[in-house]
């Protein structure tokens, strides 16, 4: 029985890669990307050579069987994803409990995340936090604001950049207009930036100069009495 490695890739800068990352995808059998367009070009500039397949949310339910019983049979397998730690709002957990469930090692590599650097980068306390990733869009959306409206932990938030505005309009009408907000975009890369301030500071500067690309959004918790 051979195993399963989880595998962190850059979330923007490509020399964020690490040494065994790239020693690792070279040595598997077969490597399981997102989309193996976007991850061609990384492998290609890191000369790994590797064959890889796609693995991501619309098809891994139907194809964690047969990788189970390929890992079982000796294949050795790598799981990465467009950008950061596979699993983390990415795909890899049904894969990952799966070859648990199988009695099969999995080894994750340390490496790139985006909410850990936008938290750091916050300056909101992260001794304690609460890692909510995309918020619901339509279905239990308002249910959750309500929850969370009383979450005393720092929050942190994955957002698409047509939807910052709203997620930040709701931040002001369920937190309150004057609760801290850290914006970060675009994290790693050439045009990266943090703004921060009051959710209602914040989402006037969004409001007059609408973001592009990734972003992360940290929100201080619920002051305690």
């Amino acid at each position: 029985m051979s195993k399963l490695f989880i595998v962190p890739t850059p979330i923007g800068n490509l020399k964020d890669m690490t040494f065994r990352a790239v020693e690792v995808l070279k040595e598997v059998d077969l490597i399981l990307a997102e989309d193996t367009r976007t991850s061609g070009k990384l492998l290609k500039h890191f000369e790994i050579a590797t064959r890889s397949q796609s693995h991501h949310m619309h098809n891994e339910h139907k194809t964690v069987q047969n990788l189970i019983e390929k890992i079982k049979s000796g294949t050795t397998i790598a799981l990465i994803s467009d950008a950061g730690t596979p699993a983390i709002s990415d795909p890899g957990f049904l894969l990952t409990r799966a070859c648990i469930e199988h009695g099969i090692e999995v080894d994750c590599l340390p490496g790139a995340t985006a909410f850990v650097p936008a938290l750091v980068n916050s300056g909101l306390p992260n001794d304690k936090f609460v890692f909510e990733g995309f918020l619901p869009i339509k279905k239990g959306r308002q249910t959750r604001f309500l929850q969370l409206a009383e979450e005393t932990r720092t929050m942190i938030f994955y957002e698409s950049p047509h939807k910052l505005i709203k997620t930040l309009t709701h931040f002001c009408e369920h937190f309150g207009e004057e609760r801290p907000v850290s914006v970060s975009r675009e994290l790693t890369k050439l045009y990266e930036e943090t703004i921060r301030g009051s959710a209602k500071d914040v989402l006037t500067h969004y409001t007059q100069k609408p973001p592009k690309g990734e972003i992360v959004v940290v929100v201080g918790g619920k002051p305690k009495d």
